[in-house]
C-alpha cells in the first residue's frame, strides 16, 4: 500500500478512484475505432493524442513524473498513459476470465463449444 493509499484510507476516502468513462462524443472526436471503444477508452484517447503529437516515438509518452522528454501525463497512481491503459486492459481481461470461469462452474465444467 502506497503512502497516498494509506492516507486516503485513514481519512475515509476510497483508495481506488476510477476515471469517468469516455462518452460516445469523446470517442468519436478521438477517432477511436469501434473495437477500442470499451471501458478503457478514456485512457486510450490521451495516449493516442500523445502518440500523434510525438510522432509515435516510444519513449516520448513513457516518462515518469515529468522526468522524461516530451508530453507526460501522470494519470493513475503515478503511471503514464501507456502503462495505465495497458493495466486497464489487463484488469478487464481478468474480469472476463473470472466471469467465464464462473459461468463454466455453473454449467458443471462443460465447455460451450
Amino acid at each position: 500500500m502506497t503512502v497516498t493509499e494509506t492516507v486516503k484510507a485513514a481519512v475515509g476516502l476510497p483508495t481506488e478512484s476510477k476515471p469517468a468513462p469516455a462518452t460516445r462524443e469523446a470517442m468519436s472526436e478521438g477517432r477511436l475505432p469501434i473495437a477500442y471503444r470499451d471501458s478503457c477508452a478514456n485512457l486510450l484517447i490521451p495516449l493516442n493524442r500523445c502518440r500523434y503529437e510525438e510522432y509515435y516515438l516510444p519513449w516520448k509518452c513513457e516518462g515518469r513524473d515529468g522526468i522524461g522528454i516530451g508530453i507526460v501525463q501522470t494519470l493513475i497512481n503515478g503511471q503514464t498513459e501507456r502503462h495505465s491503459y495497458e493495466k486497464c486492459q489487463y484488469d478487464e481481461f481478468k474480469k472476463r476470465v473470472a466471469k467465464m470461469d464462473e459461468l463454466r462452474a455453473a454449467k458443471g465444467g462443460e465447455r460451450s463449444n
